[in-house]
């Protein structure tokens, strides 16, 4: 039995999505599976072409198996309060495990090094392992040649180099390296992977050494967890999603990215596989809500940074001054294509990169912006006076464009409509800017501001409620519901008590709600442009969870967030949505899942006092 089949399900090649664990460095990630396989990793940052790709083509794709030969079980968990990652082998002559990390580059010289180290401990008696490192650079489009010498493998590709170092003796077949070894009781082995560039000196990883990056790493990620205010409830879930939204910061600019993979696709064998790997203004904004409210100031200032610096206003654009995503360096052009060659996770074509959405019109980011800088403004620190030139351009331009039809928050490809939650949003934008205009005495145009508020309010509850849904909608063309309409008491667009409310969250329950779990709207009432059915969406689950609860239905509200925890996969993460039979679907792990978890359990602890 070869690592990678190991503990796949069914016989299958591939594992389970949430069958995954996740390490990172701030920079970029990987995925590492139950079955001791890194099965995705790009390098040297998030949206760099992978050299690991398994789980997009188990055959092409490339993976660094590692594992215990004989295991019968495995086990995953992280070591407590940090990003680094064990996996437990459980066999009938021992228990070995792995320790998967890497390290930070904290003011480091060389913070392109991105070094993932693998450490190997036989815990009781005596296993055999065996490891086999098979990168396939480029998305496995790119040849490489493989120089071994010692106990260092060089692997070259026209673009990039990748070094392992290792403690045991290693073998090559020209493409790829490997070996079988055998640990007793209280033996270890390392394998070190750095990125080999010019500039960058070589470097091994003697047992020694790696044990003085595993305490550096385990100490950085507990002091960074250690600034958390929440003293609720779920602690150990919310510092759980608070540790995987650091992981899926980009550090050197401050950008979220909404996930670190791209192409897992929403349902087995169906279209819907897009890149998560860039910046989307809306998901970054409400990270930025998350990560405040847990106390971690110094996320939400690097995020308004990136925007200051990397996210320039463009005045003649024609969907307005802002993308709905960037690249974590703050790019716009994210041009998509499909990579034929992979045949996509579970045979789940096309595989995709780049993303074509980031030419849509979405008027909710600007909502999602203004409101994640005016409670920047409030927890944070004041801002500046040219951050307020900026925010007031913005909200300019929302007061003017806010009545256009757009694509809307799910990114829609079956053509513009006059969407609520885009209208509620712009209701947002502008609300939330009077505000800090009012705190603060800045100057603003108030009356301009005020009159397209007051529009937007009163054409949402004139054609925005149906009398027959007795419910607020999708959009005003069709009476369709849409679980985006929860966050209308979330922004305090509402009471959440009001009796049209009321009624609509008793209409979402009834339409869209499976045991906790919420659809963000059903395909075939409302076509969006794709073929197929998707999963439940998990953010929407979470925004239930407060909606109930700010209704004051609190038995409700803490049971279906007790169920929706159940959901989560061994180690607390969450992808996209949640499948039929409760698997995870999508890319993963999500950042806006996991922020509204954490908003989800910040406010629920509040109402049950």
């Amino acid at each position: 039995m070869t690592g990678r089949e190991f503990g796949c399900a069914d016989g299958s090649r591939y594992l389970p999505i949430g069958d995954h664990g996740l390490i990172g460095d701030l920079r970029t990630v990987a995925l590492v599976g139950t079955n001791g396989t890194i099965d995705w990793y790009c390098c040297p940052r998030f949206d760099a072409p992978s050299v690991f790709a398994s789980i997009l083509d188990a055959d092409r794709g490339g993976s660094f198996e590692l594992a215990a030969d004989e295991a019968e079980r495995t086990k995953q968990f992280y070591f407590p309060d940090t990003n680094v990652l064990i996996t437990r082998f459980f066999a009938d002559d021992g228990v070995g495990e792995i320790q998967d990390f890497m390290p930070i580059a904290e003011g480091s010289r060389e913070v392109d090094r991105h070094r993932l180290i693998r450490r190997v401990t036989c815990v009781r008696g005596t296993l055999p392992f065996h490891v086999r490192m098979a990168p396939r650079f480029d998305y496995a489009r790119q040849s490489h040649t493989v120089d071994l010498r010692g106990d260092r493998a060089l692997f070259e590709s026209p673009s990039y180099s990748l070094a392992l170092t290792s403690s045991v003796p290693l073998d090559t077949d020209g493409r790829d390296v490997f070996a079988q070894f055998k640990l007793s009781e209280g033996d270890q082995a390392v394998f070190a992977l750095d990125r080999a560039a010019e500039g960058l000196r070589p470097r091994g990883c003697p047992i020694a050494e790696a044990e003085g990056e595993f305490c550096a790493t385990v100490r950085y990620w507990r002091r960074w967890l250690s600034a958390s205010r929440y003293r609720g409830r779920w602690r150990e879930v919310v510092h759980r999603s608070a540790l995987t939204l650091k992981l899926l910061t980009y550090a050197p600019t401050g950008g979220i990215v909404a996930a670190p993979t791209t192409s897992l696709p929403e349902r087995i064998s169906g279209e819907r596989n897009w890149d998560y790997r860039y910046v989307w203004i809306r998901d970054a904004a409400f990270c930025v809500y998350a990560l405040l409210r847990l106390g971690f100031t110094e996320e939400a200032e690097a995020f308004m940074d990136f925007l200051s610096t990397h996210v320039p206003l463009c005045t003649e654009c024609d969907n307005g001054p802002l993308q709905i995503m960037y690249g974590i360096d703050g790019r716009r052009d994210l041009p998509e294509q499909e990579l034929d060659h992979l045949e996509g996770y579970r045979g789940s074509a096309p595989v995709r990169i780049g993303n074509a959405a980031a030419g849509q019109l979405q008027l909710d980011i600007y909502g999602a912006l203004v409101d994640s800088i005016y409670l920047y403004n409030k927890w944070g620190d004041p801002i500046s006076s040219d951050r307020w030139d900026e925010l007031c351009t913005l909200v300019d331009w929302v007061c003017r464009n806010w009545d256009q039809p757009d694509e809307g928050i799910w990114e829609t490809r079956g053509g513009r409509k006059n969407f609520v939650y885009s209208r509620l949003m712009c209701w947002v934008a502008i609300e939330r800017a009077m505000r800090v205009a009012l705190q603060r005495g800045l100057p603003a145009d108030l009356s301009s501001w005020r009159c397209a508020r007051d529009t937007i309010y009163r054409q949402i509850m004139k054609n925005g409620w149906s009398s027959t849904l007795q419910a607020f909608i999708q959009h005003f063309d069709e009476e369709v519901l849409d679980a985006s309409v929860l966050m209308m008491p979330l922004a305090k667009f509402v009471s959440p008590t009001d009796p049209k409310w009321l009624s609509t969250l008793d209409a979402l329950g009834a339409g869209l709600v499976s045991d906790s779990l919420v659809y963000r709207y059903d395909p075939e009432v409302s076509p969006d442009g794709l073929q197929g059915p998707e999963g439940t969406f998990s953010i929407c689950s979470f925004w239930y969870v407060e909606a109930l609860a700010r209704a004051g239905r609190l038995d409700e509200a803490r049971l279906a967030f007790e169920k929706m925890l159940t959901y989560a996969n061994h180690l607390g993460l969450y992808a996209e949505q949640i499948g039929h039979t409760g698997e995870q679907l999508g890319n993963f792990p999500q950042a806006i899942t996991h922020l509204a978890l954490i908003s989800a359990a910040f406010n629920l602890d509040h109402a049950l006092g």
